[in-house]
């Protein structure tokens, strides 16, 4: 499989923030970075160029002008960086990711990662490092700026560290009976963090889970109801339904499961953002963040 390692000026522009005219005149007249060139003369960044730009555009955002960048010699660049991470964790964490995934590097994430848990909470660096993080690099991937295999590599390494935090939950007791929570994606839906984090944030608060994974049709989830009558369905659309909108699906969905006064289903991800309450079922919840799917929580437990 090829795996892009040749960026265009316009790729630097999606994966930097900087816009690709002021990429030129940093380049004219600073010389900060040097382009290759193809054999029809097309310039070209390879992969130490990129990851040099994510270090200059960390230090610019910092205030430093770019001049005095230019004078940094690559001991001078990393001692500065380390010296503002500790006050800027969170762009210079997901800029040390970034590098991580187009270096492949397993251990490098996993260093920077573990740096992060000794300092803050699971939900913290979810919330504000990881899931940015996956937003720029959907964007990313979509524009081409990325090769798939880059964004299947960091995603899961992501889903790596989520199913880590799940696993060290159910060791714990269960301190909450009702309801029970069912949690599946619909066939073709592929992204699984969302889901997955939903798991954590469940038996984190002591509810109990039966998790499906991905694939499931609506005709399978009424076997759910043969062992527990008290149940919240919960699914995460983000690229799915395509062939039909969420309506529809809600619908279908009603028509497979016929839920009871005990049953309701939460729906979260992108493919809901469009949605207004009016426009489902009394018993569908649409849950749009993490913050909202908090609140709902604390209000079961009360």
């Amino acid at each position: 499989m090829h795996v892009k390692t040749q960026f265009s000026i316009k790729d630097l522009e999606h994966l930097s923030g900087v816009k690709a005219h002021t990429i030129r005149i940093w380049e004219k007249r600073y010389n900060l970075l040097q382009p290759h060139r193809t054999d029809t003369n097309i310039r070209y960044y390879d992969v130490e160029s990129l990851k040099r730009l994510l270090n200059i555009t960390f230090l610019y955002h910092e205030g430093i002008k770019i001049s005095k960048i230019a004078r940094y010699d690559t001991a001078q660049m990393k001692a500065t960086i380390d010296r503002l991470a500790a006050d800027r964790r969170e762009s210079h964490a997901i800029n040390t990711f970034k590098t991580a995934m187009f270096d492949f590097d397993v251990r490098g994430f996993s260093n920077a990662y573990q740096q992060l848990i000794k300092e803050q909470s699971f939900r913290a660096v979810f919330e504000h490092i990881f899931l940015p993080l996956l937003h720029d690099i959907g964007i990313l991937w979509q524009t081409g700026a990325i090769d798939p295999a880059h964004e299947r590599f960091i995603s899961e390494l992501i889903k790596q560290k989520v199913i880590l935090q799940i696993e060290a939950k159910q060791q714990l007791p269960k301190a909450i009976h009702a309801p029970v929570f069912c949690l599946y994606l619909p066939y073709g839906e592929i992204h699984e963090i969302g889901l997955l984090y939903t798991y954590y944030e469940l038996l984190n608060e002591g509810f109990s889970v039966v998790y499906l994974g991905a694939n499931i049709p609506p005709k399978s989830l009424p076997y759910v109801l043969k062992h527990y009558e008290n149940v919240i369905f919960v699914s995460y659309l983000t690229v799915q339904p395509q062939e039909q909108s969420v309506q529809e699906y809600v619908q279908s969905f009603q028509e497979e499961i016929k839920l009871g006064k005990h049953q309701k289903l939460w729906l979260m991800g992108g493919k809901i953002n469009p949605l207004s309450k009016k426009d489902v079922p009394k018993h569908v919840q649409l849950i749009r963040n993490l913050s909202e799917l908090e609140t709902q929580l604390q209000t079961l437990k009360k």
